[in-house]
Order: structure tokens, then C-alpha cells, then sequence
């Protein structure tokens, strides 16, 4: 018998149950990017927590954040791909193969343009990695053995209609202590865009900036803009053209006089090894939902690291279990420039418990606990379920 199997006959915690909870969160303010609106205030921000059980006891959290602006994934489509296919597929196996998991959704739901559904699936992979770095009383950092980084920068995020609102907004977030910003562009038209810019860079002039223009742009339109932005120092393009126009991001990319970062596009790591073939990147975008949760989202780190390619930091406006795994990623891999890591500024996350992850003037400290590192409550989650 092979020492799998001979590991495998004895006690393994497998996973019994994957439950989903549609909650509503409360939001703070308003958040638009290029494709609609992320947040309304005043309205409930929607978000869809998996709770990830194995037969010894051992449970773990994930999140997925349904944004029909970003992506194709709706709250329904999420829970009933859940429900109905990844939850069916992750029952009975061991909680410590994570790989084996990520290869069973390979086959339990077929690839779009080239992974199918990763938001559903990185609620489920979050969970699972709690679960598993939980039942060993060690953090994801320890888990994986490693952690470069104890805090992550964070940046205050502008998204807004008009220079003034864009002044505003920077001083908001001067206010909170937050040193660095990102301004979302896309939304206005190109002297509008700059114009924000603009003003931004007016109200911060020793920031670290960048722009994300989330596809929102034509080529031609893309280097107009960059060529207007250098003048403004600002340090990265992020996503300027489509998902899908690789050609004219590699175009853009031997044009541009700032760097450009590539976010949308790379949803599998296989998607980071045709940009590198091209010689069509400069800078990397990890995100864990985009990438189908942290099994993938640590391989395309790792080849975008091993290709001497620089790594930047996102996410999608998550509460704060995504919040603690994506800031698990980001130490993992030393990101030492700001991110965006936007959930705190937009909604709040009444479901958590102690320890909370604590985020000081921008600086968010990278939980150290068992698994994620953070407390959830499951009864406010309860409370909070539609």
C-alpha cells in the first residue's frame, strides 16, 4: 500500500458540509468603477459567506462577492453553483487536498474564457483553508511557511464625479491616515478622467498614485490618457483595455510611459503565462476571488515572482474574511506597495468576532491566529442572512 494510502486509511478530517449565507451588509458610501456601481450607500451591500465543515469539528470561512459590474457572477448564480455543484464535488474529500479540490472543480464546472465561476469556487477554497490551517493551530502564513510581511499598506480608494468630489475625497482619506491612493477612471470622459487626476495628485502631491481604469478604455483612448498621466507622476495604469484584447495590451505596454498592470485578464495562471510569453506585462494584479480563491491565487504569485515580475495587490470590496485571506496572499509574497484593499472604506463587517483584524492610519496588520486569523460570529451571521 503506498504511503497515501496508507495515510488515507487512517483518520483524515474530510469535509462534511459547505453551507452558504447570503448576508447584507451595511454600506458606508457610494462605490462605482467602469462597468456600474459596487456599493450604494444606504443600500445593503450583498455578499455570500461559506461556512466549510470537516467530521472532526474543524470549520473554516470564505466569501465571495457578487458584482455583476466586474463579473459575470450574480448572488444567485454563486449560491446555486454552490449548492449544486462545488459543494456536492468538495463533500467527503480530505480537507488537507487542497490541490485535489481545485482539480475536482476543474472538472465539476467546465472553463469560460479560462476558469469557470472562480468567484463561487474561492469562496469554497477560502474555507477550506481555514478549516485545514484551523484543525492545525496554525496560521496561513505557517501553513504555507511563509510570511514576509507583518502589515500591508492600504489605499484609499477615489471614485468620483468631479475633481472637487475627487479633493474631498482625498482629504477624507488624509483624515483616516491613509497615505496612498488609487483613483478609478473609465467613468467620465478622458479630459474628465485626467481632470480627477488631476486634482488628486493637487491634494496628495507625495502619494504613492495610481490609476485603474477597470477595461474602460479604447487603445488608442488608453495612451492618449497615459501619456497625459505621466505628466502627473502617476506610477501604474492598471487595466486599461478589455479582459480580452491581449494584443492591444501588449501594444500599450511598449507605448505607455507608465507601467502597466494587468488585473482582469489574468483569472487563471495559465492567463499569466501567455501575458509573459507576449512580453505583454509589466506588474501583475493578485486578487483572490478573480483567481478562484488562494490555491490558484498562490500559483500565479509564485510564476509571476519566478517571471521577475513585480506584484501588486487588490480585491473586490470584500468584508473582512476576505479581507484576512487576501492580506494572507499579499504577506505571503512580500507586496510591499500599496493595495487595494478597499472593503473597510465601503461597507462594514458586523459578523466578525474577536481577534479582528486591525487596520491603523491606512496600515492593515496581517492576522496571526489559527487559519484566517479572525473571529466570526455565527449567529450575526444568521441574523444577517436573507
Amino acid at each position: 500500500m503506498s504511503e497515501l494510502s496508507d495515510r488515507d486509511a487512517r483518520h483524515v478530517n474530510r469535509i462534511v458540509r459547505v453551507e452558504t449565507f447570503t448576508v447584507a451588509l451595511p454600506s458606508l458610501r457610494d462605490f462605482s468603477v467602469a462597468g456600474g456601481a459596487v456599493v450604494q450607500g444606504g443600500r445593503p451591500a450583498i455578499r455570500v459567506l461559506v461556512k466549510v465543515t470537516a467530521d472532526d469539528g474543524a470549520t473554516g470561512w470564505g466569501e465571495a462577492t457578487p458584482i455583476p459590474s466586474w463579473t459575470y457572477e450574480t448572488t444567485e448564480s454563486i449560491v446555486s453553483t454552490i449548492e449544486g455543484y462545488l459543494a456536492p464535488a468538495a463533500v467527503g474529500r480530505p480537507l488537507w487536498d487542497l490541490d485535489g479540490l481545485c482539480r475536482t472543480f476543474d472538472r465539476t464546472i467546465s472553463k469560460g474564457f479560462s476558469i469557470g465561476m472562480p468567484l463561487a469556487r474561492a469562496a469554497v477554497d477560502v474555507a477550506c483553508h481555514d478549516a485545514f490551517a484551523r484543525s492545525l493551530d496554525l496560521s496561513l502564513g505557517e501553513l504555507w511557511g511563509r510570511r514576509r510581511r507583518d502589515t500591508i499598506d492600504l489605499a484609499w480608494i477615489v471614485a468620483t464625479g468631479s475633481a472637487a468630489e475627487a479633493a474631498d475625497s482625498v482629504a477624507e482619506g488624509r483624515a483616516h491616515g491613509y497615505r496612498h491612493l488609487k483613483v478609478k477612471v473609465g467613468l467620465h470622459t478622458e479630459d474628465e478622467d485626467v481632470a480627477i487626476v488631476t486634482a488628486v495628485r493637487a491634494a496628495a502631491p507625495d502619494a504613492v498614485l495610481w490609476v485603474d481604469a477597470n477595461q474602460g478604455y479604447t487603445a488608442a483612448a488608453a495612451l492618449r490618457v497615459a501619456g497625459r498621466l505621466a505628466d502627473l507622476d502617476v506610477a501604474v495604469f492598471e487595466q486599461p483595455l478589455p479582459s480580452n484584447d491581449v494584443a492591444g495590451l501588449r501594444r500599450l505596454r511598449d507605448a505607455s510611459p507608465i507601467p502597466v498592470a494587468v488585473d482582469e485578464s489574468l483569472r487563471h495562471p495559465s492567463d499569466l503565462a501567455t501575458f509573459v510569453r507576449l512580453d505583454a506585462i509589466d506588474i501583475a494584479v493578485a486578487k483572490v476571488q478573480r483567481c478562484g480563491g488562494l490555491t490558484l491565487a498562490l500559483r500565479q504569485c509564485q510564476l509571476a515572482e519566478d517571471c521577475g515580475l513585480a506584484i501588486m495587490g487588490s480585491g473586490l470590496t470584500e468584508s473582512d474574511v476576505g479581507l484576512a485571506a487576501s492580506l494572507h496572499l499579499f504577506a505571503a509574497f512580500g507586496v510591499d506597495t500599496p493595495v487595494d484593499l478597499n472593503g473597510r472604506q465601503f461597507i462594514t463587517s458586523p459578523y466578525t468576532a474577536d481577534p479582528v483584524i486591525t487596520v491603523a492610519d491606512g496600515v492593515a496588520h496581517v492576522p496571526t491566529g489559527p487559519g484566517l486569523g479572525i473571529g466570526v460570529d455565527e449567529d450575526a451571521v444568521r441574523a444577517l442572512a436573507l
